[in-house]
């Protein structure tokens, strides 16, 4: 892949700008981080340039340095911006009316959140309409080895990856069961993706019981968690395990639904502009015959 085939060329391009988006688009799901020497021989760029363009997204937030410190992902800057890697526009938009859904039914606050390294950034809130809800709000960041919604997130990575997230130990404690060696967030993980979804009480907070489910998107990936959560109430542990868990696991599989449907709209879109970009080619052909 050259420079040429990636940045666009033209009398009003600016460079700068071309260059910049063009390294946004060299991530994808295959391709979910890269190093400074890559990108730059990846789009025929002096690694200087890279290196400068590379510091202004991080300090925008649309690329983040990972805990190796020489890889670098999509940011959570894209959240707000509806880049397609990681569609968040689509998650919240599609997840809003599930989520206030799932908190009418159960009676409990409704959250979503994303991962940003190694924390979790909630994007989407549906308090309780109880005088005690969660206090949470759109924005917050919690640490992603200490909440259930995190362990949602790194439930299916392999030890290479966990290693590069939590490259030291020990882990920082929050509470009696908070993991603080890595062995033993594998245990955890291990169980949590057994079930397909985790339950806690009082694990990140004394007083707080709650029950999250992973999102995963067209290719499977899980790209988002949502939980419930009971603030200042026990709730016994066979109704988390059982129909409130079900409640989550139900909302958490529509939401899924939902972002597979558009994901498959728009490769029949694609399909259906390539194959009418094909026919006009082959009509251009005969006419110049």
């Amino acid at each position: 892949m050259s420079a040429d085939e990636v940045i666009p060329q033209g009398k009003y391009v600016v460079p700068a700008l071309a260059q910049g988006l063009s390294i946004l688009s060299l991530f994808s799901r295959e391709r979910p981080s890269l190093t400074a020497p890559e990108i730059a021989q990846k789009l025929s760029l002096s690694r200087t340039t890279v290196f400068r363009l590379l510091h202004t997204l991080q300090l925008m937030g649309y690329v983040r340095r990972e805990p190796d410190e020489r890889h670098f992902s999509l940011g959570p800057a894209l959240l707000s911006r509806g880049f397609e890697y990681l569609a968040s526009l689509d998650i919240i938009e599609v997840a809003q009316p599930i989520l206030q859904r799932l908190r009418d039914e159960t009676g409990l606050s409704a959250h979503m959140a994303v991962r940003d390294g190694r924390e979790i950034v909630y994007v989407a809130r549906f308090p309780a309409r109880s005088t005690v809800a969660s206090n949470v709000n759109i924005g917050t960041r919690f640490p992603i080895h200490a909440t259930v919604m995190g362990r949602m997130m790194i439930c299916e990575y392999s030890d290479e990856q966990l290693a590069a997230l939590f490259p030291t130990e020990p882990l920082q404690r929050f509470s009696e069961q908070t993991p603080t060696t890595l062995a033993a967030l594998k245990e955890m993980l291990k169980k949590d993706r057994e079930r397909g979804y985790a339950v806690s009480q009082s694990f990140f907070e004394r007083g707080v019981s709650s029950i999250a489910a992973p999102v995963r998107d067209g290719a499977g990936n899980i790209v988002a968690a949502i939980n419930i959560t009971a603030v200042d109430a026990y709730i016994e542990l066979p109704a988390m395990h059982g129909a409130l868990k079900d409640a989550v696991l139900a909302a958490a599989a529509e939401i899924t639904r939902w972002l597979n449907r558009d994901m498959s709209r728009e490769l029949q879109t694609a399909d259906m502009s390539t194959s009418t970009s094909g026919k006009k080619t082959r009509r251009s052909e005969r006419v110049h015959a």
